[in-house]
């Protein structure tokens, strides 16, 4: 008798338990797509059917969809449901208790997630039920997205230009505390006759492409295909939180002037100067051609030739005159300079911000 006692009241507390469960709906209100704060993903509606009041507790996981990577996890404060439906926010569920296993988020209450697509999970929990503890599950996909792509700013839509060498600039995505490795990737490509400019972009093998770029300008380098005065160039720029994807300015022409009664000079012959060093080193004979993007304006700058092999001893120095945006300029080698044939340079300019620009040449006498 005592047996069946027994079993009859453990078959009571079961089915209280999965009455219980089935009593109780949760759903996530995450934005599908979005600017999102941390703070938000607590934002879930509860519903309850049960006549009693139960204790649960909210326990979420975030994770990459793509590598199923978790990226935190939280637990909320236990608190009461009673029968009727729920809004819960943060200040409900808090103070949440959270495992950060990601580097990149924010551990502010109101930190922005960065850019990318997650998982959110919930796992509702019955914490007076013995049986039939979880009570619901429910998965939300969702993306964090910036409010404004990158735009587009020099040079203009369907612009006609004199310089050579153009200068691209664009303004960054906004906000920009919502990417933890902000760069760029600037494509060109030619426009053939019946497209249309985003055709382009889409359908043509690209002129030149620059990637992983963390300034908000790139110079057209000279060592780039040379770009032809008869033909129509699109260029866009993508803007991506580390390798992944963010947004996308649309999409600009232009073209270059002819410039008639001045013979072209071949780009091959001048070498572009570089803020940051490389492993290139050029070969230059006779005098020193290379070309600067004046940005500041500078009327002039201060130039140094810096002998590599010579225990970086300054071989020659002076000034050159220039003009705005860009210059291609050529500097005779004279006496006083000492130069060696087959010894390696350094050729740098220092502008009005304090910037070098520099190049690496292994000089040939004549």
């Amino acid at each position: 008798m005592k047996n069946m006692k027994y079993r009859l009241l453990t078959a009571l507390l079961l089915c209280a338990g999965l009455f219980t469960k089935a009593q109780i709906s949760m759903t996530a209100q995450v934005p599908a797509a979005g600017v999102l704060q941390k703070a938000q993903l607590w934002n879930i509606l509860l519903v309850s059917a049960s006549e009693q009041p139960v204790d649960v507790r909210i326990i979420l996981r975030l994770s990459d969809p793509h590598t199923n990577q978790p990226i935190l996890t939280g637990v909320s404060r236990t608190f009461t449901l009673t029968k009727g439906a729920r809004q819960v926010t943060v200040q409900d569920a808090g103070p949440v208790a959270y495992e950060y296993l990601s580097p990149n988020v924010d551990r502010s209450i109101n930190g922005l997630l960065t850019v990318g697509n997650y998982l959110a999970c919930y796992s509702l929990e019955v914490v007076n039920i013995k049986f039939g503890e979880q009570a619901v599950e429910d998965c939300v996909p969702f993306a964090v997205e910036p409010l404004a792509p990158p735009m587009l700013n020099m040079p203009a839509d369907k612009s006609q230009l004199d310089a050579v060498f153009p200068q691209f600039t664009w303004l960054p995505p906004a906000p920009v505390n919502v990417f933890t490795d902000l760069n760029y990737d600037l494509l060109l490509t030619e426009v053939r006759t019946g497209q249309s400019p985003d055709e382009a972009i889409q359908q043509n093998a690209p002129v030149f492409t620059s990637t992983h770029i963390k300034d908000l300008y790139y110079n057209y380098p000279a060592s780039g295909v040379a770009l032809d005065t008869s033909k129509t160039y699109a260029w866009t720029v993508i803007a991506r939180n580390a390798a992944a994807f963010a947004a996308q300015t649309e999409v600009w022409t232009f073209k270059l002037k002819g410039l008639p009664g001045k013979p072209h000079l071949p780009a091959s012959a001048y070498v572009q100067l570089r803020k940051e060093l490389d492993g290139n080193v050029a070969a230059l004979s006779g005098s020193l051609k290379f070309y600067y993007m004046n940005v500041p304006g500078d009327k002039r700058v201060h130039y140094e030739i810096i002998g590599l092999n010579e225990q970086n001893t300054v071989v020659g120095s002076g000034e050159v005159n220039l003009q705005p945006g860009d210059n291609m300029l050529e500097l005779p080698v004279e006496k006083g300079m000492r130069l060696s044939s087959q010894k390696t340079y350094l050729f740098r300019v220092l502008n009005s911000r304090n910037e070098y620009w520099q190049m690496k040449f292994v000089y040939s006498q004549e």
